[in-house]
């Protein structure tokens, strides 16, 4: 089923509903600059085994709609909170890769976890993307502000650019073209917003609020949210449960995809 929700008046975020009659349902959040269809690999195995997969688009990505504004993590973050009751299910995971787990902390903390019984935070963005004062753990401020102006001047160069380093092991020149498609296919005003978010968004106090059980899965080689954040991740969330991918970079989802499929659904309970 696929679903257009008013998150707030005149803007509607997408959903893929998949399987809705399925068991163990499980809410996927993209990352920048992508969409849901990022976690294909995951669909295609959890179905299989009889759950209910439902991808969300964020504002500004993917078929939701694309507002100029919104792009901070309490709006996102709200964002999810209409899509949860929308959907009535109880009993869910949030799943959230790169941004995507950033904002899935955010909800954590904001929302007190509503309809959530369990986080899986997949190279989250968390507690920062960038290194601030006595966190030394992000990639340099600078970086990102490359990533500004890169965009600003030539967003398919920029997108290139970006899948370059976002996998450790080397995917097929298709692959990588599909990837690229879904990142062009994004606004760029909200592809500029959410890379300025990077800037100013910290999670550090978000991390103690979370009381669901939670899984972080994040590859050593990630250059794009550093391995250090899964540490900080893990210290900063009680009984937290860290999963280093040995062979994974910032596309730890799909480079080690039959190990990180494992982990996912032991963590479901299948």
């Amino acid at each position: 089923m696929e679903y257009r929700v008013e998150v707030e008046p005149g803007v509607r975020v997408y959903l893929n509903d998949i399987n809705p009659s399925g068991k163990r349902p499980i809410l996927f959040l993209h990352g920048w600059p992508v969409d849901h269809r990022m976690f294909e690999y995951q669909y295609n195995e959890l179905l299989s085994r009889g759950c209910r997969c439902i991808g969300m688009d964020m504002r500004g990505f993917g078929r939701s709609d694309r507002p100029v504004s919104g792009y901070g993590y309490d709006r996102l973050a709200d964002d999810v909170r209409a899509a949860v009751e929308f959907l009535h299910a109880g009993d869910l995971t949030l799943a959230g890769h790169s941004t995507g787990g950033a904002v899935a902390v955010r909800y954590m903390a904001r929302h007190g976890g509503y309809g959530v019984s369990r986080l899986a935070l997949i190279a989250a963005a968390a507690p920062s993307l960038i290194r601030r004062p006595g966190f030394p753990y992000g990639i340099a401020r600078a970086e990102v502000e490359n990533i500004l102006e890169a965009t600003a001047a030539d967003r398919p160069q920029e997108l290139r650019d970006f899948g370059r380093i976002f996998f450790y092991r080397k995917v097929t020149p298709a692959l990588s073209d599909w990837f690229f498609l879904m990142g062009l296919g994004a606004a760029s005003w909200a592809t500029l917003a959410v890379s300025r978010a990077w800037l100013t968004e910290t999670l550090f106090d978000d991390l103690g609020k979370i009381a669901a059980p939670t899984l972080i899965l994040h590859g050593v080689h990630d250059r794009v949210c550093l391995f250090p954040l899964a540490v900080a991740q893990h210290e900063g969330i009680a009984g937290s449960v860290l999963v280093p991918f040995e062979n994974a970079g910032h596309g730890v989802f799909y480079e080690e995809r039959e190990k990180f499929n494992r982990e996912l659904m032991r963590f479901i309970g299948l």
